[in-house]
């Protein structure tokens, strides 16, 4: 039981501990650095290119090479790892996903790019179908729904075939029960027993991913091709708590490294849930949408953007996460940077 220190107005007065930024400092519970931040990326064919992504305003679509100045960037603002998307070419899309055993894909150039000339930086791929399916679907389409056993064998191919072009990190991110499991022992079975697997163990079928897909393109492919109109029978349903505890649990036990909770910012509780429940580390995904909404009305002069997203940030790291992934880790990074480099001036 945690002691409960007892004290009365006039004697005890909690503003002592707020009358200025030293004593504010000094009492900090939480501190938001930039080590704890995740910069994700979308990558795209060609050269030399920045497409911006209309919904999430300072967001861009990189061609390899800027994206690996990118992650160069983000490595000297003090971030530790980057997470990739490909934005696939519409071509290479079909029913299975075929593309994403291509060892040659976009997103795997992209990791040996970045490894090849920012050695000292994680890098964090997703495992999953959506981004190279005509339908939109995390997985294979059979009988009007998305067939999880077939679709597990393909992920868990996809995954060593990440993992053997550089990826540190391997995210499935689909949803199918038992990929988990099946993930590690396809990597271990391939001599990659030191790739971590950061396992998106609590995914809400949520509003706020609209600008992802935007960014990879798959928005309005839902319900092609014989599938499902949403991902309602994979993802989970936002009003459920305790089942995110028995999602995280199946994952714990199949061998994941670190869990993910997404969104984080509508899934503090949940965040707060896994911390006490699990010895792993949790990591919050600051999604598309979440970003998105603190852009806009920043732009629209409702408040400071950056102080936004900093506070933004620090409260998903008080529910309890180790790591945060924000499309603003970067430029917050820099801010919290600049913040040290004032104080020991």
């Amino acid at each position: 039981m945690s002691f409960i220190p007892r004290g009365r107005f006039p004697t005890t007065r909690l503003r002592r501990l707020r009358s200025a930024p030293w004593r504010r400092a000094l009492v900090r519970e939480i501190v938001l650095q930039p080590a704890d931040l995740i910069q994700p990326m979308f990558v795209v064919e060609g050269t030399q290119t920045a497409a911006p992504i209309a919904a999430m305003p300072g967001v861009s679509r990189l061609t390899i090479d800027l994206a690996v100045s990118a992650a160069q960037e983000a490595r000297d603002a003090g971030i530790p790892a980057i997470a990739l998307f490909p934005a696939v070419e519409t071509l290479l899309k079909d029913a299975t996903g075929s593309e994403a055993l291509n060892p040659d894909s976009l997103v795997c150039r992209a990791v040996r790019a970045i490894k090849g000339a920012v050695p000292d930086i994680g890098v964090i791929t997703d495992v999953a179908l959506d981004p190279y399916t005509s339908h939109g679907h995390d997985g294979i389409v059979d009988g009007g729904d998305v067939a999880n056993d077939a679709t597990v064998a393909v992920l868990a191919r996809q995954a060593v075939l990440l993992a053997a072009a550089g990826s540190d990190v391997v995210a499935p991110s689909d949803m199918m029960d038992g990929r988990i499991g099946a993930v590690r022992r396809a990597l271990d079975a391939a001599g990659h027993a030191d790739t971590m697997v950061l396992s998106y163990a609590v995914k809400y079928a949520s509003a706020f991913y609209g600008p992802f897909r935007d960014a990879v393109g798959s928005r309005g492919r839902l319900g092609a091709g014989g599938g499902p109109a949403d991902k309602r029978t994979y993802q989970m349903d936002i009003a459920n708590r305790d089942e995110a505890l028995r999602e995280a649990s199946f994952d714990v036990e199949e061998g994941a490294d670190l869990l993910m909770v997404k969104p984080a910012g509508t899934s503090l509780d949940i965040i707060s849930d896994l911390k006490r429940a699990y010895a792993l580390p949790i990591v919050g995904y600051q999604v598309s949408g979440e970003y998105a909404a603190i852009a806009a009305a920043a732009a629209l002069g409702a408040f400071d953007r950056v102080t936004a997203m900093r506070e933004s940030l620090t409260v998903i790291k008080r529910a309890g996460a180790s790591a945060v992934i924000s499309y603003a880790a970067t430029e917050v990074a820099r801010t919290l940077t600049a913040d040290v480099v004032a104080v020991r001036q």
